[in-house]
């Protein structure tokens, strides 16, 4: 804990401001040459592979790494009736959410007489979801991952999700996934669940696309198998940045900072406040209230690494460093937030207001909370029905409106040395 203190942004060394900024993508190139030989053992082996990895009985088959139908039946009885009821709560919000970003199946326009030229859309046939675990369970992201798919028109989900001791699966998520649609869930966690669904084993169907957060070992699977299936975003370890005046309250930003530490050791939170003395009481906040709460090695060992408290000279230094940074999460603790809104160009979700803390996206607003991280929130979003849908577009041309394009394509085609191009257009008019 002695490494958290108030830092000034403009008075950052280099190395310290690249290491803020990179936080995971560091991590994870580390763990690349980890992961290579894990995914070549199951693309040449497949499930002894993977029973290699998870066989943890005696006697152990294949088919114990698939879930049951009469465990999914189990895990509903287990399941206390507030969780489930929450959960439905949840999935209620996250589907009426995603379901107002569908758009039309097709549409068309005339670009000239005769040429209509449109976009179809087509959900993908078959898609796996990973449902991280390990540390923690995630019933949520069962439900941020699935229902999407289910939402877009996919015709076959699939999900896989890390055991636990003799093959345990925690009984909420195992109901989450089952609420929100998945049809076959496997008992596989990191590169082995992602290699798994890439390639494709006896057991294991091979899907079109790969969704889901991980930690920086699933992050680099996904990475390494892009190109044979499609995947999110390279989604890593939690993060968030909170931007804050002096108007915020310091009980308020000491609790949303824990909370984004609270995941994984190699979390992130940065809070950037134009305000030196609140800086300084919540950094006094979260070591007095340290010692006493849960998960205490996860949350020191985060708060010594990417994690800061900066004081910037400014709001609009603060702005300019939070879209640097393209948070995963991004906290707007300002005395007008709306206003901000037109200013931030990258950030994976954004959280608008004392009452808006990261968590309530976590679990039950309706948006997602499968992000982007590592700063790639510059060029992804968060997931969505667009990542399940693919859009080919189609034209139909009269003879008439080829005609009014012919000399345009005959010229450039025979401009870039395509002369067989040129002629697939000039033999339609040869004879007429």
């Amino acid at each position: 804990m002695a490494d958290l203190q108030v830092e000034y942004l403009d008075q950052l060394t280099p190395a310290r401001r690249q290491e803020i900024l990179s936080r995971s993508q560091e991590d994870v190139s580390q763990v690349l040459d980890t992961v290579r030989p894990i995914l070549a053992a199951l693309r040449e082996q497949g499930d002894e592979e993977n029973l290699r990895q998870h066989g943890l009985q005696p006697g152990l088959k294949i088919t114990d790494l698939e879930v049951t139908a009469a465990e999914i039946e189990a895990a509903h009885r287990a399941v206390d009736p507030k969780v489930l009821e929450a959960l439905q709560a949840a999935a209620a919000n996250i589907e009426k959410f995603h379901r107002a970003q569908l758009e039309r199946d097709m549409w068309a326009v005339e670009l000239r007489p005769g040429l209509l030229a449109g976009r179809l859309h087509r959900p993908l046939d078959r898609v796996g979801c990973y449902i991280p675990g390990g540390l923690a369970s995630y019933p949520s992201s069962a439900l941020m991952n699935i229902i999407p798919a289910k939402v877009a028109g996919v015709r076959e989900i699939i999900a896989c999700t890390p055991p636990g001791e003799g093959l345990a699966l925690n009984p909420a998520t195992l109901v989450a996934a089952h609420l929100a649609g998945v049809q076959r869930f496997f008992k596989l966690g990191g590169p082995w669940a992602i290699g798994s669904m890439a390639y494709g084993t006896r057991m294991v169907p091979r899907v079109d696309k790969i969704v889901g957060p991980g930690n920086k070992y699933v992050t680099a699977a996904k990475l390494l198998v892009f190109g044979q299936v499609d995947i999110d975003s390279p989604a890593g370890p939690s993060e968030a940045l909170i931007l804050a005046d002096e108007t915020a309250e310091s009980r308020l930003l000491a609790a949303d900072f824990l909370t984004q530490v609270e995941h994984d050791p190699d979390a992130a939170a940065v809070l950037v406040t134009t305000d030196a003395a609140k800086a300084r009481k919540v950094v006094d906040l979260i070591k007095a209230e340290l010692p006493q709460l849960p998960r205490r090695e996860i949350l020191e060992a985060a708060l010594a690494g990417s994690s800061a408290v900066l004081v910037a000279p400014d709001l609009d230094a603060a702005i300019d460093f939070a879209n640097l940074y393209a948070a995963e999460h991004l906290q707007v603790m300002t005395r007008d937030p709306l206003s901000l809104l037109p200013r931030i160009r990258h950030a994976g979700s954004i959280f608008l207001g004392p009452y808006a803390p990261v968590p309530v996206g976590d679990y039950a607003s309706g948006t997602n909370h499968v992000l982007p991280t590592g700063g790639c929130a510059r060029m992804f979003s968060g997931l969505s029905v667009d990542d399940f849908i693919k859009k080919p577009t189609f034209q139909h041309l009269s003879r008439e409106a080829l005609a009014s394009l012919k000399d345009t394509v005959i010229t450039l085609a025979e401009a870039e040395g395509l002369p067989l191009h040129a002629r697939a257009v000039a033999e339609r008019f040869r004879y007429t």
